[in-house]
Protein backbone atom coordinates (compact mmCIF):
# COMPACT_ATOMS: atom_id res chain seq x y z
CA UNK A 1 0.00 0.00 0.00
CA UNK A 2 1.43 3.55 -0.96
CA UNK A 3 0.15 6.56 0.40
CA UNK A 4 0.51 10.24 0.97
CA UNK A 5 -0.71 13.48 2.85
CA UNK A 6 -3.02 16.40 1.39
CA UNK A 7 -4.04 19.18 3.10
CA UNK A 8 -8.06 18.57 4.23
CA UNK A 9 -10.15 21.88 3.35
CA UNK A 10 -12.42 21.21 6.48
CA UNK A 11 -10.10 20.26 8.95
CA UNK A 12 -9.77 21.98 12.21
CA UNK A 13 -7.20 22.23 14.71
CA UNK A 14 -6.22 18.94 16.02
CA UNK A 15 -7.89 16.87 13.25
CA UNK A 16 -5.46 14.30 11.81
CA UNK A 17 -4.31 15.26 8.19
CA UNK A 18 -6.08 13.92 5.12
CA UNK A 19 -3.86 11.19 3.37
CA UNK A 20 -5.16 8.65 0.32
CA UNK A 21 -3.72 5.19 0.61
CA UNK A 22 -3.78 3.18 -2.63
CA UNK A 23 -3.78 -0.42 -3.00
CA UNK A 24 -3.54 -2.76 -6.39
CA UNK A 25 -7.99 -2.96 -6.63
CA UNK A 26 -8.84 0.54 -4.62
CA UNK A 27 -7.84 3.91 -3.30
CA UNK A 28 -8.54 4.73 0.33
CA UNK A 29 -9.47 8.75 1.06
CA UNK A 30 -8.87 9.64 4.86
CA UNK A 31 -10.53 12.79 5.79
CA UNK A 32 -11.85 13.99 9.12
CA UNK A 33 -13.18 11.00 11.33
CA UNK A 34 -14.00 8.78 8.17
CA UNK A 35 -12.61 6.85 5.76
CA UNK A 36 -13.60 6.43 2.10
CA UNK A 37 -12.98 3.73 0.07
CA UNK A 38 -13.70 3.35 -4.10
CA UNK A 39 -12.92 0.53 -6.13
CA UNK A 40 -10.52 0.78 -8.75
CA UNK A 41 -11.84 0.17 -12.38
CA UNK A 42 -9.79 -2.64 -12.87
CA UNK A 43 -9.70 -5.94 -14.33
CA UNK A 44 -6.95 -8.05 -12.67
CA UNK A 45 -8.85 -11.63 -14.14
CA UNK A 46 -9.13 -12.90 -10.66
CA UNK A 47 -11.63 -9.57 -10.33
CA UNK A 48 -13.55 -7.79 -12.32
CA UNK A 49 -13.90 -3.68 -11.02
CA UNK A 50 -14.86 -2.19 -14.29
CA UNK A 51 -18.34 -2.44 -14.25
CA UNK A 52 -19.97 0.50 -12.10
CA UNK A 53 -22.53 -2.48 -11.15
CA UNK A 54 -19.86 -4.94 -10.05
CA UNK A 55 -17.69 -1.83 -7.60
CA UNK A 56 -21.71 -1.57 -5.95
CA UNK A 57 -21.79 -4.60 -5.44
CA UNK A 58 -18.01 -4.94 -3.99
CA UNK A 59 -18.69 -2.06 -1.63
CA UNK A 60 -21.76 -3.70 -0.34
CA UNK A 61 -20.55 -6.95 0.01
CA UNK A 62 -17.38 -5.77 1.69
CA UNK A 63 -19.69 -3.66 4.37
CA UNK A 64 -21.43 -7.18 5.46
CA UNK A 65 -18.46 -9.41 5.58
CA UNK A 66 -16.39 -6.90 7.74
CA UNK A 67 -18.86 -6.11 9.88
CA UNK A 68 -18.47 -9.67 11.36
CA UNK A 69 -15.29 -8.60 12.71
CA UNK A 70 -15.27 -4.52 13.04
CA UNK A 71 -19.01 -3.85 13.69
CA UNK A 72 -18.75 -0.76 14.52
CA UNK A 73 -16.24 0.39 12.17
CA UNK A 74 -17.94 -0.56 8.66
CA UNK A 75 -20.52 2.38 8.30
CA UNK A 76 -22.66 1.74 4.85
CA UNK A 77 -22.35 2.46 1.52
CA UNK A 78 -22.61 6.05 -0.17
CA UNK A 79 -22.36 7.46 -3.51
CA UNK A 80 -20.52 10.10 -5.07
CA UNK A 81 -21.67 12.10 -7.80
CA UNK A 82 -19.67 14.33 -10.01
CA UNK A 83 -21.08 17.99 -11.87
CA UNK A 84 -20.48 16.79 -15.29
CA UNK A 85 -22.89 13.34 -15.23
CA UNK A 86 -22.88 9.97 -15.37
CA UNK A 87 -23.15 6.99 -13.01
CA UNK A 88 -22.80 7.90 -9.28
CA UNK A 89 -19.21 6.12 -7.69
CA UNK A 90 -20.11 3.97 -4.84
CA UNK A 91 -18.35 3.92 -1.90
CA UNK A 92 -17.51 2.58 1.54
CA UNK A 93 -17.18 4.77 4.69
CA UNK A 94 -15.21 3.63 7.46
CA UNK A 95 -14.79 4.67 10.98
CA UNK A 96 -11.73 6.33 10.92
CA UNK A 97 -9.04 4.99 13.14
CA UNK A 98 -5.61 5.93 14.76
CA UNK A 99 -2.67 5.12 12.29
CA UNK A 100 -0.51 4.89 15.30
CA UNK A 101 -2.90 2.17 16.64
CA UNK A 102 -2.02 -0.06 13.29
CA UNK A 103 -0.22 -3.31 14.10
CA UNK A 104 2.78 -3.09 11.32
CA UNK A 105 3.43 -0.13 12.99
CA UNK A 106 3.96 -1.15 16.19
CA UNK A 107 5.33 -4.16 15.34
CA UNK A 108 8.02 -1.69 12.92
CA UNK A 109 8.36 0.43 16.15
CA UNK A 110 9.60 -2.77 18.44
CA UNK A 111 6.50 -1.98 20.65
CA UNK A 112 5.61 -4.96 22.70
CA UNK A 113 2.09 -6.69 20.70
CA UNK A 114 1.68 -10.23 22.29
CA UNK A 115 -1.10 -9.05 24.61
CA UNK A 116 -2.42 -7.40 21.22
CA UNK A 117 -2.20 -10.74 19.49
CA UNK A 118 -3.60 -13.08 22.10
CA UNK A 119 -7.07 -10.41 21.33
CA UNK A 120 -6.50 -10.94 17.49
CA UNK A 121 -6.34 -14.42 17.89
CA UNK A 122 -9.25 -14.64 19.65
CA UNK A 123 -11.43 -12.82 17.93
CA UNK A 124 -10.03 -14.89 14.58
CA UNK A 125 -11.08 -18.11 16.39
CA UNK A 126 -14.27 -16.90 17.22
CA UNK A 127 -15.48 -15.74 14.21
CA UNK A 128 -14.16 -18.97 13.02
CA UNK A 129 -16.32 -20.95 15.01
CA UNK A 130 -18.79 -18.97 14.03
CA UNK A 131 -19.05 -19.61 10.38
CA UNK A 132 -21.34 -21.87 8.63
CA UNK A 133 -20.05 -25.13 7.88
CA UNK A 134 -21.58 -25.75 4.03
CA UNK A 135 -20.20 -27.95 1.54
CA UNK A 136 -19.42 -25.44 -1.10
CA UNK A 137 -17.55 -24.01 1.66
CA UNK A 138 -15.89 -27.42 3.04
CA UNK A 139 -14.98 -28.26 -0.98
CA UNK A 140 -12.95 -24.98 -0.81
CA UNK A 141 -10.85 -26.75 1.43
CA UNK A 142 -10.07 -30.47 -0.17
CA UNK A 143 -6.89 -30.96 -1.64
CA UNK A 144 -7.98 -30.40 -5.28
CA UNK A 145 -9.22 -27.19 -4.30
CA UNK A 146 -5.83 -26.11 -2.67
CA UNK A 147 -3.81 -27.40 -5.70
CA UNK A 148 -6.25 -25.70 -8.09
CA UNK A 149 -5.71 -22.38 -6.01
CA UNK A 150 -1.97 -22.90 -6.60
CA UNK A 151 -2.39 -24.02 -9.86
CA UNK A 152 -3.67 -21.08 -10.70
CA UNK A 153 -1.26 -18.61 -9.41
CA UNK A 154 1.39 -20.40 -11.59
CA UNK A 155 -0.42 -19.75 -14.69
CA UNK A 156 -1.02 -16.32 -14.15
CA UNK A 157 2.64 -15.70 -13.54
CA UNK A 158 3.91 -17.56 -16.51
CA UNK A 159 0.92 -15.96 -18.25
CA UNK A 160 2.49 -12.46 -17.83
CA UNK A 161 4.94 -13.29 -20.44
CA UNK A 162 8.67 -13.15 -18.59
CA UNK A 163 11.18 -16.28 -19.28
CA UNK A 164 12.02 -16.37 -15.86
CA UNK A 165 8.93 -14.61 -13.45
CA UNK A 166 10.53 -15.54 -10.53
CA UNK A 167 13.99 -17.15 -9.66
CA UNK A 168 12.43 -19.70 -7.00
CA UNK A 169 9.51 -20.71 -9.48
CA UNK A 170 10.83 -24.12 -10.29
CA UNK A 171 11.23 -25.13 -7.26
CA UNK A 172 8.03 -23.76 -5.58
CA UNK A 173 6.21 -25.55 -8.66
CA UNK A 174 7.62 -28.91 -7.72
CA UNK A 175 7.35 -28.51 -3.73
CA UNK A 176 3.87 -28.00 -3.72
CA UNK A 177 3.12 -30.63 -5.96
CA UNK A 178 5.27 -33.05 -3.69
CA UNK A 179 3.75 -32.32 -0.66
CA UNK A 180 0.04 -31.96 -1.98
CA UNK A 181 0.04 -35.20 -3.75
CA UNK A 182 0.52 -37.18 -0.02
CA UNK A 183 -1.85 -35.01 1.98
CA UNK A 184 -4.91 -35.95 0.99
CA UNK A 185 -6.06 -37.48 3.83
CA UNK A 186 -4.85 -34.89 6.11
CA UNK A 187 -6.98 -32.31 4.60
CA UNK A 188 -9.96 -34.36 4.10
CA UNK A 189 -9.82 -35.14 8.05
CA UNK A 190 -9.97 -30.93 8.56
CA UNK A 191 -12.89 -30.69 6.53
CA UNK A 192 -14.71 -33.44 8.63
CA UNK A 193 -13.30 -31.38 11.69
CA UNK A 194 -15.28 -28.37 10.47
CA UNK A 195 -11.87 -26.77 10.15
CA UNK A 196 -12.51 -25.26 6.49
CA UNK A 197 -14.49 -21.63 7.23
CA UNK A 198 -15.64 -18.55 5.41
CA UNK A 199 -13.07 -16.53 7.15
CA UNK A 200 -11.08 -13.29 6.49
CA UNK A 201 -9.16 -13.93 3.42
CA UNK A 202 -6.84 -11.48 3.57
CA UNK A 203 -5.56 -11.01 7.22
CA UNK A 204 -2.26 -8.43 6.99
CA UNK A 205 -0.69 -6.30 10.15
CA UNK A 206 -2.09 -2.92 8.18
CA UNK A 207 -5.53 -3.68 8.51
CA UNK A 208 -5.42 -4.22 11.81
CA UNK A 209 -5.88 -1.73 14.70
CA UNK A 210 -4.61 -2.97 18.53
CA UNK A 211 -7.06 -0.44 20.48
CA UNK A 212 -7.97 0.15 24.44
CA UNK A 213 -11.17 -2.18 23.98
CA UNK A 214 -9.80 -4.44 21.80
CA UNK A 215 -8.86 -4.47 18.16
CA UNK A 216 -10.60 -3.73 15.01
CA UNK A 217 -9.85 -6.12 11.98
CA UNK A 218 -10.45 -4.76 8.92
CA UNK A 219 -10.43 -5.29 4.71
CA UNK A 220 -11.37 -9.06 4.35
CA UNK A 221 -11.43 -10.42 0.89
CA UNK A 222 -14.83 -9.64 -0.81
CA UNK A 223 -14.55 -10.22 -4.57
CA UNK A 224 -14.53 -13.70 -4.42
CA UNK A 225 -16.24 -15.89 -1.94
CA UNK A 226 -14.25 -19.39 -2.98
CA UNK A 227 -10.64 -17.20 -2.01
CA UNK A 228 -12.10 -15.99 1.96
CA UNK A 229 -14.06 -19.83 2.30
CA UNK A 230 -10.46 -21.04 3.72
CA UNK A 231 -9.23 -23.88 6.16
CA UNK A 232 -8.72 -21.53 9.26
CA UNK A 233 -5.15 -22.26 9.81
CA UNK A 234 -4.57 -20.76 6.30
CA UNK A 235 -6.71 -18.22 7.08
CA UNK A 236 -4.43 -17.35 10.47
CA UNK A 237 -1.31 -18.34 7.98
CA UNK A 238 -1.86 -15.23 6.21
CA UNK A 239 -1.29 -12.43 8.93
CA UNK A 240 1.74 -15.28 10.29
CA UNK A 241 3.10 -14.30 7.35
CA UNK A 242 2.89 -11.09 7.08
CA UNK A 243 4.57 -10.50 10.15
CA UNK A 244 7.58 -12.31 9.66
CA UNK A 245 8.37 -9.88 6.18
CA UNK A 246 7.80 -7.16 8.59
CA UNK A 247 10.99 -8.49 10.88
CA UNK A 248 9.48 -10.42 13.37
CA UNK A 249 9.24 -14.52 12.35
CA UNK A 250 9.26 -14.91 16.22
CA UNK A 251 6.03 -12.76 16.83
CA UNK A 252 4.19 -14.59 13.86
CA UNK A 253 4.58 -18.21 15.34
CA UNK A 254 3.43 -16.50 18.53
CA UNK A 255 0.66 -15.43 16.81
CA UNK A 256 0.28 -18.98 14.92
CA UNK A 257 0.31 -21.12 17.79
CA UNK A 258 -2.31 -18.60 20.44
CA UNK A 259 -4.79 -19.13 17.20
CA UNK A 260 -3.91 -22.84 17.42
CA UNK A 261 -4.85 -22.76 21.01
CA UNK A 262 -7.92 -20.72 20.96
CA UNK A 263 -9.36 -22.57 17.80
CA UNK A 264 -8.38 -26.27 19.47
CA UNK A 265 -6.51 -26.74 15.95
CA UNK A 266 -3.63 -29.68 16.29
CA UNK A 267 -2.07 -29.43 12.80
CA UNK A 268 1.05 -31.04 11.81
CA UNK A 269 3.39 -28.20 11.37
CA UNK A 270 4.12 -28.88 7.88
CA UNK A 271 1.32 -28.12 6.95
CA UNK A 272 1.04 -24.83 9.35
CA UNK A 273 4.66 -23.70 7.06
CA UNK A 274 2.74 -24.97 3.95
CA UNK A 275 -0.02 -22.58 4.36
CA UNK A 276 2.32 -19.51 4.90
CA UNK A 277 4.43 -20.21 2.08
CA UNK A 278 0.73 -19.99 -0.13
CA UNK A 279 0.23 -16.55 1.80
CA UNK A 280 3.44 -15.21 0.70
CA UNK A 281 3.30 -16.68 -2.95
CA UNK A 282 -0.14 -14.77 -3.25
CA UNK A 283 1.78 -11.69 -2.42
CA UNK A 284 4.58 -12.19 -4.42
CA UNK A 285 1.73 -12.88 -7.58
CA UNK A 286 0.46 -9.39 -6.53
CA UNK A 287 3.45 -7.71 -6.52
CA UNK A 288 4.20 -9.27 -10.04
CA UNK A 289 0.77 -7.83 -11.52
CA UNK A 290 1.71 -4.64 -9.61
CA UNK A 291 4.36 -4.42 -11.33
CA UNK A 292 2.89 -5.14 -14.92
CA UNK A 293 0.88 -2.09 -13.72
CA UNK A 294 3.53 0.40 -13.58
CA UNK A 295 4.53 2.84 -15.98
CA UNK A 296 7.64 4.22 -14.68
CA UNK A 297 10.27 1.66 -14.83
CA UNK A 298 11.99 2.33 -11.16
CA UNK A 299 8.66 1.28 -9.51
CA UNK A 300 8.40 -1.58 -11.28
CA UNK A 301 11.49 -2.88 -10.36
CA UNK A 302 11.25 -1.96 -6.88
CA UNK A 303 7.85 -4.40 -6.75
CA UNK A 304 9.82 -6.84 -8.86
CA UNK A 305 12.56 -7.28 -6.03
CA UNK A 306 9.63 -7.26 -3.21
CA UNK A 307 8.05 -10.40 -5.80
CA UNK A 308 10.98 -12.26 -5.32
CA UNK A 309 11.72 -11.48 -1.51
CA UNK A 310 7.87 -12.93 -0.97
CA UNK A 311 9.09 -15.74 -3.36
CA UNK A 312 12.02 -16.71 -1.11
CA UNK A 313 9.87 -16.69 1.94
CA UNK A 314 7.42 -19.41 -0.40
CA UNK A 315 9.98 -21.48 -1.30
CA UNK A 316 12.19 -21.84 2.67
CA UNK A 317 8.63 -22.25 4.04
CA UNK A 318 7.96 -25.15 1.35
CA UNK A 319 11.43 -26.80 2.13
CA UNK A 320 10.21 -26.58 5.91
CA UNK A 321 7.04 -28.03 5.41
CA UNK A 322 8.13 -30.92 3.52
CA UNK A 323 7.35 -34.47 4.95
CA UNK A 324 10.33 -36.24 5.88
CA UNK A 325 11.03 -39.78 6.89
CA UNK A 326 14.80 -40.10 8.41
CA UNK A 327 16.40 -43.59 9.10
CA UNK A 328 18.84 -43.43 11.33
CA UNK A 329 21.04 -46.49 11.61
CA UNK A 330 24.11 -47.80 12.81
CA UNK A 331 25.75 -50.41 15.22
CA UNK A 332 25.09 -50.49 18.89
CA UNK A 333 26.68 -48.02 20.75
CA UNK A 334 26.82 -46.07 17.30
CA UNK A 335 24.96 -43.44 18.92
CA UNK A 336 22.26 -43.65 16.17
CA UNK A 337 19.39 -43.37 19.34
CA UNK A 338 20.83 -40.41 21.23
CA UNK A 339 21.18 -38.16 17.65
CA UNK A 340 17.64 -39.61 16.56
CA UNK A 341 16.19 -38.29 19.60
CA UNK A 342 17.86 -35.23 19.61
CA UNK A 343 17.08 -34.92 15.74
CA UNK A 344 13.84 -35.08 16.87
CA UNK A 345 13.40 -32.85 19.81
CA UNK A 346 15.48 -30.07 17.28
CA UNK A 347 13.21 -30.60 14.26
CA UNK A 348 9.82 -31.17 15.48
CA UNK A 349 10.15 -35.28 14.44
CA UNK A 350 7.78 -38.47 15.60
CA UNK A 351 10.32 -40.57 16.85
CA UNK A 352 9.93 -44.47 16.13
CA UNK A 353 12.25 -46.50 18.15
CA UNK A 354 12.95 -49.72 16.91
CA UNK A 355 13.65 -51.20 20.44
CA UNK A 356 10.74 -49.65 21.91
CA UNK A 357 8.70 -50.93 19.52
CA UNK A 358 9.78 -54.78 19.50
CA UNK A 359 9.67 -54.88 23.32
CA UNK A 360 6.07 -53.33 22.82
CA UNK A 361 5.16 -55.84 20.97
CA UNK A 362 6.67 -58.24 23.15
CA UNK A 363 4.56 -57.22 25.96
CA UNK A 364 7.90 -56.06 27.44
CA UNK A 365 8.32 -52.74 29.43
CA UNK A 366 11.01 -50.62 27.67
CA UNK A 367 13.06 -49.91 30.29
CA UNK A 368 13.05 -53.52 31.00
CA UNK A 369 16.47 -55.44 30.28
CA UNK A 370 15.61 -59.02 27.64
CA UNK A 371 19.11 -59.88 27.28
CA UNK A 372 19.46 -62.60 24.65
CA UNK A 373 22.27 -63.83 21.75
CA UNK A 374 22.61 -63.16 18.51
CA UNK A 375 18.80 -63.74 16.89
CA UNK A 376 17.45 -65.28 19.80
CA UNK A 377 14.75 -64.90 22.41
CA UNK A 378 12.59 -61.96 20.67
CA UNK A 379 15.95 -60.97 18.46
CA UNK A 380 14.80 -64.09 16.01
CA UNK A 381 14.46 -62.67 12.32
CA UNK A 382 10.50 -63.50 12.58
CA UNK A 383 10.71 -60.92 15.52
CA UNK A 384 12.70 -58.41 13.86
CA UNK A 385 10.89 -58.14 10.75
CA UNK A 386 7.31 -58.06 12.69
CA UNK A 387 9.51 -55.21 14.60
CA UNK A 388 10.45 -53.70 11.32
CA UNK A 389 6.98 -53.87 9.63
CA UNK A 390 5.47 -52.31 12.59
CA UNK A 391 7.86 -49.29 12.20
CA UNK A 392 6.65 -48.59 8.86
CA UNK A 393 3.67 -48.64 8.93
CA UNK A 394 3.15 -46.64 11.75
CA UNK A 395 5.49 -44.25 9.94
CA UNK A 396 3.03 -44.62 6.71
CA UNK A 397 0.36 -43.30 9.08
CA UNK A 398 2.04 -40.91 10.40
CA UNK A 399 3.75 -39.34 6.97
CA UNK A 400 -0.10 -39.28 5.09
CA UNK A 401 -0.97 -37.50 8.20
CA UNK A 402 1.41 -34.67 7.61
CA UNK A 403 4.21 -35.66 10.12
CA UNK A 404 7.62 -36.04 9.32
CA UNK A 405 9.45 -39.36 10.78
CA UNK A 406 12.77 -40.21 12.27
CA UNK A 407 13.21 -43.84 12.62
CA UNK A 408 16.05 -45.47 14.97
CA UNK A 409 17.09 -48.84 14.19
CA UNK A 410 20.05 -50.75 12.88
CA UNK A 411 18.76 -50.70 9.12
CA UNK A 412 21.38 -53.20 8.39
CA UNK A 413 19.80 -55.05 5.92
CA UNK A 414 18.83 -53.95 2.57
CA UNK A 415 15.54 -55.66 2.52
CA UNK A 416 14.23 -53.52 5.16
CA UNK A 417 15.45 -50.22 3.90
CA UNK A 418 14.08 -50.59 0.37
CA UNK A 419 11.06 -51.43 2.30
CA UNK A 420 11.11 -48.15 4.15
CA UNK A 421 11.84 -46.19 1.03
CA UNK A 422 8.37 -47.91 -0.97
CA UNK A 423 6.76 -46.21 1.72
CA UNK A 424 7.98 -42.87 1.83
CA UNK A 425 7.72 -42.88 -2.12
CA UNK A 426 4.04 -43.88 -1.45
CA UNK A 427 3.20 -41.02 0.98
CA UNK A 428 5.76 -38.82 -1.17
CA UNK A 429 7.49 -37.90 1.49
CA UNK A 430 11.53 -37.36 1.07
CA UNK A 431 13.62 -40.10 2.20
CA UNK A 432 17.07 -39.09 3.98
CA UNK A 433 19.19 -41.92 5.46
CA UNK A 434 21.69 -41.42 8.26
CA UNK A 435 24.33 -43.97 9.34
CA UNK A 436 26.16 -42.91 12.60
CA UNK A 437 29.69 -44.52 12.87
CA UNK A 438 31.81 -44.47 15.69
CA UNK A 439 36.14 -45.94 16.55
CA UNK A 440 35.36 -49.72 17.17
CA UNK A 441 37.17 -48.36 20.85
CA UNK A 442 34.40 -46.36 21.35
CA UNK A 443 31.55 -48.67 20.69
CA UNK A 444 33.21 -51.40 22.82
CA UNK A 445 33.81 -48.43 25.68
CA UNK A 446 29.99 -47.51 25.12
CA UNK A 447 28.75 -50.85 25.54
CA UNK A 448 31.16 -51.51 28.55
CA UNK A 449 29.23 -48.29 30.40
CA UNK A 450 25.92 -49.07 29.13
CA UNK A 451 22.98 -49.18 31.77
CA UNK A 452 19.88 -51.36 31.44
CA UNK A 453 17.27 -50.10 29.12
CA UNK A 454 15.71 -50.03 25.54
CA UNK A 455 18.81 -51.93 24.10
CA UNK A 456 19.97 -55.17 24.93
CA UNK A 457 22.64 -55.41 22.19
CA UNK A 458 26.27 -56.45 23.63
CA UNK A 459 29.63 -57.02 22.63
CA UNK A 460 29.27 -60.12 21.23
CA UNK A 461 25.74 -59.24 19.47
CA UNK A 462 27.02 -55.84 18.12
CA UNK A 463 30.16 -57.92 16.90
CA UNK A 464 27.68 -60.62 14.98
CA UNK A 465 25.72 -57.48 13.13
CA UNK A 466 28.16 -56.13 11.91
CA UNK A 467 29.78 -58.97 10.48
CA UNK A 468 26.40 -59.49 8.56
CA UNK A 469 25.59 -55.78 7.51
CA UNK A 470 24.74 -55.24 4.09
CA UNK A 471 26.41 -52.33 2.53
CA UNK A 472 24.49 -48.48 2.53
CA UNK A 473 26.00 -46.47 0.46
CA UNK A 474 23.38 -43.97 0.01
CA UNK A 475 23.16 -43.07 3.99
CA UNK A 476 25.69 -40.02 4.95
CA UNK A 477 28.21 -41.09 7.55
CA UNK A 478 27.40 -38.89 10.83
CA UNK A 479 30.92 -38.92 13.34
CA UNK A 480 28.85 -39.30 17.24
CA UNK A 481 32.49 -40.47 18.34
CA UNK A 482 32.44 -36.15 19.34
CA UNK A 483 30.48 -33.77 21.51
CA UNK A 484 26.34 -34.26 20.45
CA UNK A 485 25.75 -31.02 19.19
CA UNK A 486 28.43 -31.23 16.47
CA UNK A 487 26.67 -34.20 14.94
CA UNK A 488 23.19 -32.84 15.67
CA UNK A 489 24.48 -29.96 13.93
CA UNK A 490 26.07 -31.71 10.74
CA UNK A 491 22.96 -33.45 10.47
CA UNK A 492 20.67 -31.17 10.89
CA UNK A 493 22.54 -29.37 7.52
CA UNK A 494 21.67 -32.27 5.94
CA UNK A 495 18.32 -32.56 6.71
CA UNK A 496 17.55 -28.65 6.21
CA UNK A 497 20.14 -27.87 3.58
CA UNK A 498 20.05 -24.07 1.42
CA UNK A 499 19.29 -22.32 4.91
CA UNK A 500 16.36 -23.85 6.50
CA UNK A 501 17.94 -22.95 9.52
CA UNK A 502 16.69 -19.21 8.74
CA UNK A 503 13.11 -20.49 8.95
CA UNK A 504 11.57 -20.63 12.17
CA UNK A 505 9.71 -23.70 13.02
CA UNK A 506 6.09 -24.00 14.03
CA UNK A 507 5.50 -26.08 16.85
CA UNK A 508 2.07 -26.67 18.57
CA UNK A 509 1.09 -24.72 21.42
CA UNK A 510 2.04 -27.34 23.96
CA UNK A 511 5.97 -27.70 22.38
CA UNK A 512 5.90 -23.92 23.05
CA UNK A 513 8.00 -22.06 26.00
CA UNK A 514 5.57 -20.52 28.21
Amino acid sequence: MSSHSVESPDSGAGAPPAEVSETHTAVVMFIGDHAYKVKKHVNLGFLDFVPVEARRAACERETILNRRFSPDVYEGVAEISFPWGGAPEPIVVMRRLPAARRLAYLVNLGAPVDDALRQVARVLATCHANSPREPVIAHEGTRDALLARWEAGFEQIHGLGVRTPLRDMEEIEFLVRRYLKGRKNVLDSRIREGRVVDGHGDLLAQDIFCLDDGPRILDCLEFDDTLRYVDGLDDAAFLTMDLEQLGAPDTAAFFLARYSEYSGDPAPPSLRHHYVAYRAFVRAKVSLLRAHQCASAAEAETFRAEAERFANMTVRHLRTSAVRLLLVGGLPASGKSTLAGALADRLGLTLLSSDRVRKELAGIPPEQAAPAEYEKGVYTPVWTRRTYGELIERASVLLSAGESVVIDATWNSQERRNAATEAAAECHAELISLRCEVPRDVAERRLADRPPGPSDAGPSVAEAMAAVADPWPEAVTVDTSGLLEAAVEHAVALVRPDGGERTRLFRRPYMMPG
